[in-house]
């Protein structure tokens, strides 16, 4: 964690003076009060707190609370994905004053939230601070961006990434479930002899991109104390995108828009026999490819090199308190129930197959039981294996939105014919670092 912690908290070093100046007056996480010892004290009489949140199902949570809080209810909305739209009805909710007092924001849209001063920090809640040992260590590092006493939301879930597949498939046919990327590849070819695709190559989904790149090493970001490094053409994200695009190339992928229709029925009718997916996408396969149920397993990432162990990481979700709140107390206590709570986890994991962010929520009862989709499996002893094998030291930058958009415009040229996703990754660090400085964002060329 170290590394993680360094450069994650140097980076906040770096932007905050930037940021502060063009925000509204108040100390640093006091909610605007200009007493930040005071901050965190629960509000006088019955409290209702607005929530916004896109995980299928919370609302189940959410009434369980509420029936055992009377005096601290919770009104919760729902909408898109962050990057579909819920992150920049946020932003315009900040700058209109009226944001939720709580909303759900994935790990690598913290920076943004942080640089745009839109989170109250919840280190000022002694309940928070005194949490910090019940969480998985990177996922903390995560909201708490390598500082020590300052945190900007309540680590929900994680995302580690294992390998679903059609094992009924690969065993009719013969096809060894692969272990590396080039077994994987050698797979690829023999099932497009049989008619059928590997996986599905998503054009947007660039934080699956980024799990890859992850796993094989790779970092894209970095803060030395002074300034920003972006590589988003790093060795390890280069032969990551020469992989693939070698697969789209020779047509061994499909290219499907990702969680569309026609994405499911690639999937539900065999046409698609693999995913490289997150722990969460138990829940995506088990609704968008009912009639396959009881056909699919998981099994470890394939490696870049026979006998490694590292798996990378897709999603996680953290809970965040916004700028403003009257509630600092009252949000922060639901925040933490939420995403600690025996009953508040094992709902959403029944909802949402959420992968909890504590170190007690993965020994849930629930994750030690074979789940019948996958015909009995533990999958997520799986998942736990993985969990232990991300590296803790990514850093994610403080405009993750606009790079996702950017290097996703190219991914759609690259597949269309017009580039290689490696051109994509170079135009993307460029509109990266362009956004960066627009933002007076210090950032080495």
């Amino acid at each position: 964690m170290r590394h993680m912690k360094r450069a994650a908290g140097l980076a906040v070093a770096a932007t905050l003076a930037l940021t502060l100046a063009a925000c509204s007056s108040g100390t640093e996480g006091d909610g605007g009060t200009g007493d930040a010892a005071g901050a965190c004290e629960p509000s006088e009489g019955k409290v209702t707190l607005t929530f916004t949140s896109w995980i299928p199902g919370i609302e189940d949570a959410v009434a369980i609370w509420n029936e055992a809080n009377p005096d601290i209810q919770v009104e919760v909305q729902t909408g898109p994905s962050g990057n579909a739209g819920t992150y920049q009805n946020f932003f315009n909710q900040l700058e209109a004053g009226n944001a939720p007092d709580l909303g759900q924001i994935e790990y690598d849209a913290i920076p943004n939230f942080r640089v745009q001063d839109g989170l109250e920090d919840l280190g000022v809640c002694a309940d928070i601070v005194a949490a910090k040992d019940q969480f998985v260590d990177w996922t903390w590092g995560q909201v708490s961006l390598g500082t020590d006493d300052e945190v900007y939301g309540v680590p929900q879930d994680s995302g580690p990434m294992a390998l679903f597949y059609r094992s009924d498939l690969f065993e009719e046919n013969g096809i060894a479930v692969p272990t590396t990327w080039e077994e994987y590849k050698a797979a690829a070819e023999k099932i497009r002899e049989l008619g059928g695709y590997i996986t599905n190559f998503s054009q947007t989904d660039i934080n699956q991109f980024a799990g890859f790149v992850w796993q094989a090493g790779g970092q894209w970001f970095g803060n030395d104390g002074d300034q920003w490094t972006v590589d988003l053409t790093s060795d390890a994200s280069v032969t990551v995108a020469d992989y693939w695009q070698d697969l789209i190339a020779n047509d061994l992928v499909s290219t499907y828009p990702a969680w569309t229709d026609e994405w499911n029925n690639a999937y539900n009718s065999g046409e698609v026999w693999t995913w490289n997916s997150a722990v969460w996408g138990a829940n995506s396969i088990a609704s968008g490819a009912p009639d396959t149920a009881g056909n699919w397993s998981v099994a470890p990432s394939p490696q870049w090199n026979a006998g490694e162990s590292a798996a990378g990481n897709w999603g996680g979700s953290s809970i965040a308190v916004f700028k403003g709140t009257d509630h600092l107390y009252e949000a922060a206590k639901f925040a933490l129930w939420l995403n600690s709570s025996e009953e508040a986890l094992t709902s959403l994991n029944a909802t949402a197959a959420i992968y909890p962010a504590t170190k007690a929520g993965l020994d849930l009862p629930v994750l030690q039981e074979g789940v019948e989709f996958y015909g009995g499996q533990k999958i997520y002893d799986v998942f736990a294996e993985a969990a232990g094998q991300v590296n803790p030291d990514f850093v994610w930058g403080p405009t993750m939105t606009q790079t996702y958009a950017d290097v996703s415009d190219g991914f759609k040229s690259a597949v269309a014919g017009s580039g290689t996703l490696a051109d994509a990754l170079e135009k993307g660090q460029t509109a990266t670092i362009a956004a960066l400085k627009a933002q007076s964002i210090p950032v080495a060329e």
